[in-house]
């Protein structure tokens, strides 16, 4: 029986992806061999001893203690796209919200008073002030081209914007997915004067942070509007508010408030919606449910953001897994222990990411608790499991 904790609350969706007959669910519980969580922040928490993997259900893994669980080779995966669909309306909500001046024009509606007449003639008075642009012909820079950025970008395209897209890091495989009309940048600030909006889709690493600054919004057109659905702290928020009361911005539309944004006339702040829809708690909660519980029951790792990515197919109905520090000659010295103690080796996958190794081995017949101790006894070796 495999014991899952969960320290916020997952969409039913995703638990149901864990059969009660062999998975234990509990908000409370000990000697997890998996965590399920949303944006409970783990820094702080005593990890389990007996803790196999964690499973984030979203995409950001800021809350989570990443570095200090791959020295203790735990794999942390999470939900890359599952809310993609979500936080790409959003974006285009934002936009518009800006383009038209809808938040602004709703406030002085709903402050009016008096009889139709009056209304009509104060709406009247009152319109021109909020005339706004449309989106058709209007540039959009998209930072980041990863799920959530490449959706934004094949949308704006749709509705007649052009794009620019900046990602150094963007996969083969991303690109593809990509519409081939979209403009390549080569940096942010070769995009910045092109960009009548510019939205930003990135994880709040060191390179990320303030990464727009007083300085790049110097770069912009006059007037254009900035959308932050990644994270705080990827905007300066000093910066914005200047550039906001300068004219030199024409709107700021966060999912993420602070005291200097919730009351400027020319932001949107909005309390992190980003993902808050039904379809994509529960598009999060069924990937990371699925992929803790292939890495529990196969050793498989999908959408891992500290280990690399390794799937096999069992070839035997016994299964070694080995997390180790990437050095030179562990496989050699993980196979000889097999040896020479009389295993076979029917298949073996091997790879490796950053500092992290992983190998899955599939072998002929029961491993004996010494070899797994004399696995576990070679200089590097993380963590050793038999399935």
């Amino acid at each position: 029986m495999y014991k899952v904790l969960t320290l916020n609350n997952i969409s039913v969706a995703g638990l149901e992806r864990l059969p009660r007959d062999s998975y234990e669910t509990a908000s409370e519980i000990q000697n997890p061999d998996a965590i399920l969580l949303r944006s409970y922040k783990m820094h702080e928490m005593a990890i389990p001893t007996s803790l196999k993997c964690v499973g984030r259900a979203g995409a950001g893994v800021n809350n989570i203690p990443v570095d200090m669980l791959s020295t203790l080779g735990v794999p942390v995966f999470n939900a890359p796209g599952a809310n993609a669909n979500a936080v790409k309306e959003l974006v285009i909500a934002g936009m518009l919200l800006a383009a038209r001046n809808i938040c602004q024009a709703w406030d002085y509606t709903r402050k009016l008073e008096g009889e139709d007449a009056a209304l009509n003639k104060a709406v009247e008075a009152g319109k021109k002030q909020y005339a706004g642009f449309e989106l058709q012909g209007r540039t959009l820079g998209v930072v980041g081209l990863g799920a959530i950025g490449r959706q934004v970008a094949n949308a704006a395209l749709s509705l007649g914007m052009k794009v620019v897209g900046f990602d150094p890091g963007i996969t083969v495989q991303g690109a593809w997915q990509l519409s081939s009309n979209v403009e390549q940048a080569t940096s942010i600030d070769q995009l910045l004067p092109k960009v009548d909006f510019i939205s930003f889709h990135v994880p709040l690493i060191d390179a990320t942070k303030n990464m727009i600054n007083s300085d790049r919004i110097k770069l912009m057109k006059e007037g254009a509007a900035i959308l932050n659905f990644a994270r705080g702290g990827i905007v300066d928020d000093d910066a914005i508010v200047t550039a906001l009361d300068a004219g030199k911005l024409g709107a700021y539309i966060s999912d993420f408030p602070s005291s200097l944004l919730v009351q400027h006339d020319r932001t949107i702040a909005l309390p992190h919606l980003g993902a808050s829809t039904e379809e994509a708690e529960d598009n999060c909660a069924i990937m990371v449910a699925e992929q803790i519980k292939d890495y529990l029951e196969n050793g498989n790792v999908v959408n891992s953001v500290n280990f690399p990515k390794v799937e096999m197919l069992r070839s035997t109905d016994v299964r070694i897994t080995i997390a180790n520090k990437n050095v030179p000659n562990m496989v050699g010295q993980i196979t000889t222990a097999l040896a020479d103690s009389g295993l076979n080796i029917i298949d073996l996958l091997n790879k490796s990411k950053d500092d992290i190794a992983y190998t899955m081995i599939d072998v002929d017949h029961a491993v004996e608790a010494a070899v797994v101790s004399k696995i576990e006894g070679i200089e590097g070796v993380l963590t050793v499991r038999v399935l």
